[in-house]
């Protein structure tokens, strides 16, 4: 069975090329650690009783994951907990693979629970695209706690992406200061996406109305995402070695990116109204 999965993360490595570039591991704060690739924003949460870990991406980001971690000096095999940002396929179709490779429980929010567990089965809009099956070992609602090893993190449900679209937040010490730790899971709308009469998701206008409350709601000093380019992860990554200040604590780059994504979304909202009000 060892060889099998070595095998298949060889295979998947050679099609993870293809697929996305990696990028190289890094410290953010505290024991938050990046451990995802370019484009998909994986995080790595350390405590002396096993890790966490926050979206798995494709399986053939599991390859640049495992990378990572390894070259951070942490191992696979004492992942403990498997989170996600929300059930789409770029964030929680290597969960999987993932679970497989290290024994690892995974935690899904209520509402991509079922999602997550059929593969795909039962998504918003992207009904045709599947994934592998992955058992969902706890399921959890608005403002659930999970502690490892003295590390808490919340999971505040943040809907309208995804039915189950999860944000985490957390406080982290480093030195002697503690910071507030936000990974948004999504608030965008994203092209196709139906605000109004959406039979599918009648729901879906309403979700992402709450979802806003709970974003200015947060406390943030540390802003990360379920994509790097939510916070300008390149860029700040580049000013690690020579910043004085650590360029991932930006409060205004929160406050700043949730304010653009609610006026994106009252805009593609009152566009999709005015065919209704003029009837």
């Amino acid at each position: 069975m060892r060889t099998f999965i070595l095998v298949a993360i060889a295979v998947l490595f050679c099609r993870s090329a293809h697929a996305d570039d990696a990028f190289p591991g890094h410290r953010v704060v505290g024991n938050v650690y990046y451990v995802g690739s370019k484009a998909l924003a994986t995080y790595l949460i350390t405590t002396p009783d096993g890790h966490i870990l926050i979206n798995s991406g494709f399986e053939e980001t599991v390859p640049l994951i495992r990378a990572s971690v390894e070259s951070l000096g942490f191992k696979m095999r004492d992942m403990k907990i498997i989170l996600a940002s929300h059930a789409h396929s770029d964030h929680v179709a290597g969960h999987a693979l993932l679970k497989e490779l290290t024994g690892a429980k995974v935690y899904v929010m209520r509402g991509d629970d079922g999602v997550i567990a059929s593969g795909g089965k039962g998504q918003y809009l992207y009904e045709d695209s599947r994934w592998k099956e992955c058992e969902v070992d706890r399921v959890l609602k608005d403002r659930e706690e999970v502690t490892l090893g003295g590390t808490t993190l919340v999971a505040r449900l943040t809907p309208g992406h995804t039915r189950g679209c999860t944000t985490w937040a957390w406080r982290v010490t480093e030195g002697d200061k503690n910071y507030n730790v936000v990974v948004i899971g999504s608030p965008n709308v994203n092209p196709g996406y139906q605000l109004v009469d959406n039979n599918d998701y009648p729901e879906i206008t309403a979700d992402f109305a709450k979802t806003f409350e709970v974003l200015k709601s947060l406390r943030c000093d540390i802003f990360l995402g379920a994509h790097g380019e939510y916070y300008g992860m390149i860029a700040k990554h580049e000013r690690l070695k020579d910043a004085e200040k650590n360029p991932f604590i930006d409060p205004d780059g929160y406050r700043g990116y949730v304010e653009l994504k609610q006026k994106a979304f009252r805009k593609t909202l009152a566009e999709q109204m005015k065919p209704k009000i003029n009837q």
